[in-house]
């Protein structure tokens, strides 16, 4: 029984062997080795995945990135571009003509000016030259400029070396303001102007002139503001009704009134004589000086008589387009 048995134990052997032979357990080994080259493969592939979204991220990270910042700089630049605008608007050119070919026909055509800017190389050109002698000579301030200069004025536009500002209205000379005024009055009164640039002054005296019924205005060619569009709008249509004439130096055209029998009288705080008392029933040129400065120590020894408004609170000084409506005021009740 024992040798059976063994026999028995041999046989189940050699046939465990050929089962193991022919590969029942190399099926099962295979099965784990699949399993771990699936699970080698998985985990390679998720990492590949992980990757790929990481590079997704990254990408879309900068893309976005990128996209803030074209974003920024679109929005800097259209700042920019609006800053411009803004200023070009803050800036009111319904007034001014550029270019070679529009400011010639305007200056040709008559039309009223107020101030022209231009290179040396226009300005002594043939075509020009005897145009703008004869402006400024009637009065028109012309400035000799760089031709960066005048881009900066006209904020970069095609301006090919001219522009010109046009006044709201048309001046006179002199000897026709001082025969329009002595034709229509015994005693009439003109006012002049030294040094006042503020246009909103300058309007209010022309409205304050007109309503006191005065003949003329006199403003200088420099060191004064001109006769734009902020002065008529502040005038309140009275520019249209006073005669203004711009002279080239208001201490000759001074001399040239009182050869013409007007008193001149100026205006100022430290003045000799109240207003008040101020008694003559003459023709009168008042020259009225800016806030800051008053009226210039050449154009006081111009005047015969300095007259003051005697001023009773704790205020010191009045406006310049106030003292000039006081002062006409009085003036004009004589």
């Amino acid at each position: 029984m024992k040798n059976s048995s063994n026999k028995f134990r041999g046989k189940n052997n050699k046939e465990y062997k050929k089962n193991s032979d022919f590969g029942y357990y190399s099926k099962n080994t295979n099965r784990s080795e699949k399993n771990d080259r699936f699970l080698n493969n998985s985990a390679k592939n998720k990492k590949v995945e992980n990757l790929k979204k990481n590079d997704e991220n990254n990408t879309f990270s900068s893309l976005k990135r990128r996209n803030q910042r074209f974003k920024s700089n679109t929005e800097f630049s259209n700042k920019n571009s609006d800053i411009h605008q803004d200023l070009i608007h803050k800036r009111n050119f319904d007034d001014w003509i550029w270019g070679k070919h529009s400011v010639y026909e305007a200056l040709s055509s008559d039309r009223p000016i107020n101030r022209i800017w231009c290179t040396s190389e226009i300005f002594s050109s043939d075509k020009y030259y005897i145009l703008l002698k004869d402006l400024k000579s009637k009065g028109v301030l012309i400035e000799e400029v760089s031709w960066n200069r005048l881009s900066q004025l006209t904020y970069g536009a095609s301006h090919q070396g001219v522009a010109l500002q046009l006044a709201c209205s048309k001046t006179i000379s002199l000897e026709q303001l001082i025969d329009f005024s002595k034709h229509n009055c015994q005693n009439p009164i003109i006012v002049a102007l030294d040094g006042i640039t503020d246009p909103h002054n300058v309007g209010a005296i022309i409205r304050s002139a007109e309503a006191f019924d005065c003949k003329g205005l006199i403003i200088p060619q420099r060191r004064s503001a001109g006769l734009t569009g902020t002065v008529a709008k502040v005038a309140a249509g009275a520019l249209e009704h006073l005669h203004v004439s711009r002279v080239v130096n208001l201490n000759r055209a001074l001399e040239e009134l009182k050869r013409n029998g007007f008193l001149v009288v100026g205006l100022s705080g430290d003045g000799q004589i109240s207003i008040s008392n101020f008694k003559d029933k003459v023709p009168l040129v008042v020259v009225v000086g800016s806030e800051d400065k008053g009226i210039s120590l050449i154009t006081q020894k111009k005047c015969d008589f300095i007259l003051r408004i005697s001023l009773k609170g704790k205020t010191s000084s009045l406006n310049a387009s106030v003292a000039a409506a006081i002062s006409l005021f009085h003036l004009t009740g004589k």
